[in-house]
């Protein structure tokens, strides 16, 4: 079993040592990689020396025995307030695809998953959306694959801006798969491109960089329109518990400590409150 990791090239895994895996993290520490990217590639080794460890190829796993820098969450983008995701919503509503944009700010979709919905997973007359699978790139082809976790396939019902945005999509894409006729590829995915086909997930990225600055939207990560659903939901009092099977957090620590984003004017207002308590 071979180690490509190009720090510094190619081992054989028994040949291992904890002084190669220190010195790939102080070289890409050189290159100049964030912190986060090395820890996750010290991750994805360290986890695929734990399975050679178990399936005793390897006596021990010598990525543990290595530190990396745990990236720190000062730097991490506001997510969008109140004001910014009902300009949002405004912005994307002449979109082919804003049902698509207004599902993945409403209910916290990842953008695999989005890529992932079936026109069966949606019920239009109950309100509901089921969440599935994830469309993911593998081998140089589009994949439908389960979702991340076992709690990431859920249903979740569906918010009225959900149901209307979703009630115009259809009509419009009844109308664009008579249009191509013959070129139209009938997959069964509910978002796709102009000729049927499922979307590429970098693609969703592309097109939301495009939408902000075509808008004059603030910018963040199309991940990060999942942080402000949480946060969102989070301010308005809605427990965390409901927050997290709503987006599919595998724990509700994740919730409260990942995404739990609180902004100044929550922290305002909440202690107005108490102020207000104190003084009376």
């Amino acid at each position: 079993m071979l180690l490509c990791s190009g720090y510094p090239g190619t081992k054989l895994l028994v040949k291992l040592s904890v002084r190669d895996v220190r010195l790939m993290v102080t070289a890409m520490r050189k290159d100049d990689m964030k912190p986060r990217a090395i820890q996750y590639a010290h991750a994805t080794l360290r986890t695929a020396l734990e399975h050679a460890c178990r399936e005793e190829l390897l006596a021990r796993n010598v990525a543990k025995l290595v530190r990396v820098e745990q990236p720190t969450k000062d730097d991490t983008t506001p997510p969008y307030t109140v004001a910014e995701a009902q300009a949002f919503l405004r912005a994307v509503a002449d979109d082919r695809l804003a049902a698509m944009w207004t599902l993945i700010l409403l209910l916290g979709l990842r953008r695999s998953e989005v890529c992932g919905l079936y026109w069966s997973d949606v019920d239009l007359d109950g309100a509901t959306l089921r969440i599935a699978r994830g469309v993911h790139r593998v081998n140089g082809a589009l994949t439908a694959l389960p979702t991340k976790t076992r709690r990431s396939t859920r249903t979740v019902p569906l918010p009225t801006l959900c149901v209307h945005a979703l009630i115009a999509y259809r009509d419009a894409h009844d109308q664009l798969r008579a249009d191509q006729g013959l070129a139209w590829i009938e997959t069964g995915y509910l978002f796709t491109t102009r000729h049927g086909t499922p979307l590429e997930p970098r693609n969703l990225t592309r097109m939301f960089t495009q939408l902000c600055e075509h808008h004059g939207l603030r910018r963040i990560r199309l991940h990060d329109l999942r942080h402000s659903c949480v946060s969102l939901l989070l301010a308005l009092g809605v427990h965390p518990r409901v927050v997290m099977e709503i987006v599919g957090h595998s724990a509700i620590e994740m919730t409260m400590n990942v995404y739990g984003h609180v902004n100044l004017d929550v922290q305002r207002r909440a202690l107005d409150t108490l102020n207000e308590e104190l003084t009376r």
